[in-house]
């Protein structure tokens, strides 16, 4: 029996990486039906709107959806689409490994960390205005909850344990946001004290983005708040060698939505050039959350393989590979 995805093809490079993410999915033997439909900037002259109500009842119908990046238009009253769609499903856990690749020259090797943001608090709330008429100042509201940090804390302690990691690291900001980092990190302490068996400690965000490019073998997993995790998810991807070779999961209770976290790329849109590995590599954990692991991990051996043989690599990674080229160096690999 096929278990329905729905299928967001995005803007930009969002088709062609997409399309080739799923060649990849299904030769990796995962029985998957896809369901097509639209958001982001192309989908507002069809639809009227960037996130358009059928898009929105297929992820409620099917609770799993893949997507490519998406352009948020000028004007259509939405901050993000992306941040729109996490607030809509409750999508409260981010989730962004970071792993080396033989064949990827970075100034690291063996990097193998994950970062777990809160994704529905803190300084993207969205409470910000404008606090006179000539619009000379403005403030912004970070909103941290009890239950909130409660939730992504535990969820890092269950991420840990099903995915045999063995220490967590909470970053914050307690020092000087004594309130909201406070409640985030007295939350995150009373919750290590019932997971023993989880190696626990705290670290200011600034020491963190620090020791990250110090040593970055000493983090195995790293819990924090909504801007410090959009800023050091994107530190530790560039450990690795960039967003091109970056997933992100956003899981709530109800839905989890699978994505490339780099953007459009509109300026390679349609050359045909654009690397489908972080789409791919969505792929991969979307396989892993619904329990197809022996797909999941054919597909990003074969994904790994491909990169670390520069048979077909793309311009990004230093190749002259097309996408079609690299998608099909990394299907031969799965027959």
């Amino acid at each position: 029996m096929s278990i329905p995805v729905t299928l967001i093809p995005g803007d930009g490079i969002g088709p062609e990486v997409v399309n080739a993410a799923v060649e990849a999915i299904e030769a990796a033997g995962a029985r998957l039906e896809w369901e097509r439909v639209a958001a982001g900037a192309g989908a507002v002259p069809t639809h009227g709107t960037p996130i358009p109500p059928g898009t929105l009842d297929s992820i409620r119908r099917n609770k799993l959806a893949l997507k490519g990046p998406l352009a948020t238009p000028i004007g259509e009253g939405f901050r993000s689409v992306n941040v729109a769609l996490r607030k809509e499903f409750d999508l409260y856990a981010n989730v962004r490994p970071a792993r080396s690749f033989a064949g990827v020259e970075t100034r690291y090797t063996g990097v193998d960390l994950v970062v777990i943001r809160e994704n529905t608090q803190g300084l993207y709330s969205g409470v910000e205005h404008y606090i006179d008429e000539e619009r000379t100042a403005a403030e912004s509201i970070s909103i941290i909850t009890r239950k909130g940090s409660e939730r992504i804390v535990e969820y890092a302690f269950d991420y840990c344990k099903a995915n045999k990691r063995r220490r967590l690291t909470l970053v914050h900001k307690a020092n000087i946001l004594k309130c909201t980092s406070g409640l985030f990190l007295d939350t995150g302490r009373a919750i290590a004290s019932k997971h023993p068996g989880i190696e626990f400690r705290e670290m200011i965000v600034d020491n963190c983005a620090m020791q990250l490019v110090k040593n970055p073998a000493q983090f195995d997993v790293i819990v924090t708040t909504n801007l410090f995790g959009d800023i050091l998810s994107d530190l530790t991807s560039g450990l690795i060698g960039g967003l091109g070779l970056t997933a992100g999961a956003n899981i709530g209770k109800n839905a989890a939505l699978f994505e490339a976290v780099h953007g459009t790329a509109p300026d390679i849109a349609g050359k045909g050039i654009a690397n489908p590995t972080a789409v791919m590599l969505a792929g991969v954990m979307l396989l892993e959350h619904i329990g197809e692991r022996t797909a999941a991990e054919r597909l990003v051996t074969a994904i790994r393989e491909t990169i670390a043989s520069k048979e077909a690599v793309t311009p990004d990674l230093g190749g002259s590979a097309s996408t079609r080229m690299f998608t099909n160096a990394v299907l031969k690999r799965l027959k």
